[in-house]
């Protein structure tokens, strides 16, 4: 999981008895995994693969104190893109530009994106990348918050 591969490069370069997270999210629709578009043509390939159907965001984090997993937890919801046409695509690849290129899948829902969805189920954080609830959960039982 990467984000534990990130919770304990970020570890290493801390004093000890520190919390250190580390979170990513991958996105899958039938098996294949997505990874964020390298370019505006990879980005539009994405969205054209998701139009039309349901896709999983699987978001991570993991808590690392001294070199030690002490918490991790991955929380998934799913989204239904909407049918969309080739014009309906370009004209928002061009309304979002760059943006397009920094959230996995070619979207972020909490700009533009939210337009290109029918349906989402699943907790808002973890869909914006991080199980934020789990999250505090576990840093409330640390005495870390109230």
């Amino acid at each position: 999981m990467l984000a534990r591969a990130k919770a304990f490069a970020g570890a290493r370069q801390v004093n000890a008895d520190r919390l250190v997270v580390g979170a990513d999210q991958t996105l899958a629709l039938a098996g294949e995994v997505f990874h964020k578009p390298k370019d505006r043509a990879s980005a539009r390939a994405q969205l054209s693969r998701l139009a039309g159907r349901t896709h999983a965001l699987h978001s991570a984090v993991a808590v690392v104190r001294d070199e030690t997993l002490v918490f991790e937890t991955v929380q998934t919801a799913r989204l239904t893109m909407r049918a969309l046409s080739d014009t309906a695509l370009d004209a928002y690849l061009d309304a979002a530009g760059p943006a397009v290129l920094t959230s996995v899948g070619g979207y972020q829902l909490e700009g533009l994106g939210v337009n290109l969805f029918a349906a989402i189920e699943g907790d808002h954080f973890t869909i914006l990348g991080l199980p934020l609830l789990p999250l505090l959960g576990f840093l409330r039982d640390e005495g870390v918050l109230l």
